[in-house]
């Protein structure tokens, strides 16, 4: 959410919203023509639908979905872009001790559906069985080839993680190529901005209420960086009586329990949307600790008694 009330008479806030990657973006540029200010916005558009097609694993054509088709057989040969988000990738799996995990697709999609037929959890074993497919050590990476390797059979990887925060950011990169110096690309609650409100004032940031994500419990103002919440309120199972979250420990293959939602504060939206999950699977002390360790990261952790928590280096209003 932003604020944008008090334009001045020559720039205005234009902003397009549509559906892109399964989500909902909106692109907001400050520019004081309408028509130029859309022709930006679908420049940005088209930049995020090119990243879609590589990064998509409902084409069997995309470079994922071949990569996971030859998942045990042999390598794939990628673009230099799709070899070094997947580098990154591990990198951040590396920092997180597994938490994030780009070949979280190997999960079984039967043992976790998060429909109202659910009734009852899986067991622990089952569960276990379920992720052994999943380990970002497996995905091997060939620099001089530029190819990627699933050493298993049946692994997938997926970029639902870690695509939304690198598309964001690729936008926002081709919009200030084409001069626009303020704006926002919000791509389903993981957002980046830059510059300033018309008004000169820097944009103000809602930060969802996870027991009512129609309002905010806080904001915070940002003229230049990103941020990224993971929460267990928009997809989730109730089981006697108890909210189980669709974000699944990828060590025990069960649903994470004791906190209701995580937003990370990060120069880079791709590292925002990386983070905001790990963290709430690593736990309030280990995922705190871990972001305190970090430059230029900051965290937000509301716990499942709605305690607030926060990283050493924010201020909230």
């Amino acid at each position: 959410m932003f604020n944008s009330e008090t334009l001045s008479p020559s720039l205005a806030v234009h902003k397009k919203v549509l559906r892109l990657m399964g989500n909902r973006f909106e692109i907001s540029v400050v520019w004081p023509d309408e028509a130029e200010a859309m022709q930006h916005i679908d420049a940005a558009i088209e930049e995020i639908r090119r990243i879609e097609a590589l990064l998509t694993t409902y084409n069997e054509e995309s470079q994922t979905a071949l990569i996971n088709r030859h998942a045990g057989i042999k390598p794939v040969q990628v673009d230099r872009e799709v070899f070094d988000l997947i580098q990154r990738s591990k990198r951040i799996s590396h920092i997180t001790q597994g938490a994030f995990d780009i070949s979280y697709g190997s999960i079984d999609k039967s043992l976790w559906n998060f429909d109202r037929h659910m009734t009852a959890l899986p067991d622990a074993e089952t569960a276990k069985r379920m992720v052994r497919l999943i380990n970002y050590r497996n995905v091997v990476l060939d620099e001089n080839d530029c190819t990627v390797f699933l050493k298993e059979e049946g692994m997938r990887i997926g970029f639902g993680g870690i695509g939304k925060g690198y598309a964001a950011e690729r936008a926002k990169m081709i919009l200030k190529q084409r001069g626009v110096q303020s704006g926002i690309v919000n791509a389903a609650g993981d957002l980046t901005v830059w510059g300033h409100q018309p008004n000169g004032e820097r944009w103000t940031i809602g930060i969802a209420n996870p027991n009512e994500i129609t309002q905010a419990f806080s904001s915070l103002e940002l003229s230049e960086g990103a941020v990224a919440t993971s929460g267990n309120y928009e997809k989730f199972v109730l089981i006697d009586g108890k909210k189980y979250s669709h974000t699944i420990d990828p060590k025990t293959g069960l649903p994470v329990r004791g906190i209701k939602s995580v937003t990370v504060i990060s120069p880079n939206a791709e590292i925002a949307d990386a983070m905001a999950t790990p963290v709430m699977i690593m736990g309030m002390e280990v995922g705190l600790d871990l972001i305190n360790q970090i430059n230029g990261l900051a965290c937000i952790i509301i716990d499942d008694n709605d305690g607030l928590y926060t990283s050493k280096n924010i201020n909230l209003k």
